[in-house]
This record gives structure tokens, sequence and C-alpha cells, in this order.
């Protein structure tokens, strides 16, 4: 990955997660976090990873993000003087459950190694 695709991907994700915590209305028991931004090499999209907890709730939050993404990506055209302009896709974060997962069974192994 180049230089300029990290730099937007960082610049992506400080913006828009200001966006999202500013601007969004999620509800108060449902914990939103923009884990990371992966940017096309041609700047054409950047798929942007959502985790949320409860877990349970992660697909009405996908659908919300994606129904307003239209006013996200104008706040994010605003904010950012780039050109092209990524579009903005919203994706459900795996490796962080995935990692999450891996955890639980190195605390289980542990556990069992210490009986």
């Amino acid at each position: 990955m180049s230089q300029r695709i990290q730099k937007v991907n960082e610049l992506i994700k400080r913006e828009l997660s200001q966006i999202l915590l500013r601007e969004a209305d999620f509800p108060k028991d449902i914990l939103v976090t923009l884990t990371r931004v992966d940017t096309a090499p041609n700047l054409s999209q950047s798929k942007i990873y959502i985790s949320v907890f409860p877990v349970g709730q992660i697909e009405g939050i996908i659908k919300f993000l994606n129904r307003r993404v239209y006013e996200f990506q104008q706040r994010l055209n605003k904010r950012l003087r780039m050109r092209p302009m990524p579009k903005i896709i919203f994706v459900r974060e795996k490796k962080t459950a995935e990692a999450g997962r891996i955890e639980e069974i190195l605390e289980e192994a542990k556990k069992q190694e210490n009986h």
C-alpha cells in the first residue's frame, strides 16, 4: 500500500469518526466504532469498517449508516479538499470479532493449562 493511500485512509478515518460521533444519532446502549478504512488504489471507493457492541445490533447499524451514506459523504466532501473523493461504503468489521474469539480461546487454554 502506498504512503498516499495510507494517508488518505488515516484522514478519512479521523474525519468520518468525528462526523459519526457528532452527527449520527445512535441509541444510548450501542457502541459503534470505526475500526479501519481501506481505500482503493485509484481512490474510487473507501470501505469503512464498523464494529458494534453488542454484536447483535451490527446489521441494524450498518443499514442505518447506509441509509444516511449520502449525508455522511457530503459532510466528508466539505471537510476534505481532495479530488477525487472516494465513495464511502460501510461494511461489517470481521477481523475484530475474529480477534476477540481468538482471545477467548487463548484464555480458555490458559485456564485448562493451569488446572
